[in-house]
């Protein structure tokens, strides 16, 4: 119900932001978690610009690697949304350095929810968590499905999964009754509020700026930020929600070539240093011998056909996201608007 108090972890981020937009928006009073104090001026700032009266917003101080203060975080709340969680730079030598803060991070704040009689926590996990496997798939790809642990995956791949598998079992165990939805994200694109952006949005940068003159030949799915913010308040909402999983996804996957095609077509001159060059496989893999960015994409499936489906957000949830093409061109025009191009 509107006016309800809702928990947002990592509100300064990218989707943490829009989240608290879409919440605002609809009446709720939203509280939520910056790990330093200074973030709330720069986050309420972020709104302001963004045209949102922020005046429903309190914030809270913790951090995900530390016990203190979630219990005081979620006081109150009749809802959580677990937004935050650790995304690297570049892929640790010990994967475990990201894995235990993913995992022990959301077990924090889940005991927190079922200790403050929270009604429901919706997680924000990964399709990291779902499509990732030895063998190729050729059917769709499911909530059904989980990432093989065992297989050739990266330590952030490996850390949505364990985390997400680890707040299932806490529910199913320790949870007490507290209410668990996980969204499965895709690629997240989208209008930026704010100078910060996400890596997905990188790679769009570094198409626009030039910087990419040759592409793998690799697929990604694509979803828009407002669209996964309003799955979560469907998923916290909806009584067909409880104890389930959403992948959320606008469309068949696209390839690097066809997000390049996308940004040279609606945005023209602004997009005139794109490339939509493809390189062979095989001298990728080459340059993986050289390059630690060339050999992550030869461990993301170089070459492969991969998709996923969104039928059951959209048959449970009532969930209509907007179209690919917009996600990618949103996240475009936003990064030439704020001017964070380089020239």
């Amino acid at each position: 119900m509107p006016g309800e108090l809702v928990l947002v972890t990592g509100g300064s981020g990218f989707l943490g932001s829009h989240c608290i937009v879409k919440l605002l928006e609809k009446g709720y009073r939203v509280r939520t978690t910056v790990r330093r104090p200074e973030r709330e001026a720069e986050l309420r700032t972020l709104l302001a610009n963004a045209g949102v009266d922020a005046r429903q917003l309190e914030f809270a101080v913790a951090d995900l690697s530390a016990d203190a203060a979630w219990r005081e975080a979620a006081a109150g709340c009749a809802f959580v949304l677990h937004v935050a969680s650790p995304f690297p730079e570049k892929q640790p030598a010990n994967e475990d350095e990201l894995i235990i803060p993913a995992r022990d991070g959301s077990l924090r704040v889940l005991r927190a929810a079922r200790d403050a009689g929270v009604k429901r926590v919706v997680l924000t996990s990964s399709f990291a968590a779902v499509g990732y496997r030895r063998a190729p798939k050729r059917e769709p790809f499911t909530e059904a499905d989980w990432t093989d642990e065992k297989a050739d995956i990266t330590p952030y791949v490996k850390s949505k999964t364990v985390a997400e598998r680890a707040a299932w079992e806490f529910v199913r165990g320790d949870g007490a009754g507290l209410e668990l939805a996980v969204i499965n994200p895709v690629g997240i694109f989208g209008p930026l509020l704010g100078p910060d952006y996400p890596p997905s949005i990188a790679s769009v940068k570094s198409m626009l700026e030039g910087s990419v003159p040759f592409l793998p030949r690799l697929m990604f799915g694509v979803v828009d930020v407002r669209d996964v913010a309003d799955l979560h308040i469907a998923a916290m909402t909806a009584p067909t929600a409880a104890g389930e999983r959403f992948i959320a996804v606008a469309g068949d996957f696209m390839t690097v070539k066809e997000i390049a095609q996308a940004l040279k077509h609606a945005l023209g001159s602004a997009a005139s240093r794109v490339s939509t060059r493809v390189l062979p496989d095989w001298v990728v893999r080459v340059a993986g011998l050289f390059s630690a960015t060339a050999r992550q994409a030869g461990k993301a499936e170089l070459g492969r056909t991969k998709n996923a489906s969104s039928e059951k957000a959209r048959r449970l949830l009532g969930w209509q996201p907007r179209s690919r093409e917009e996600a990618i061109v949103a996240s475009g025009r936003s990064l030439i608007d704020r001017g964070l191009l380089k020239r």
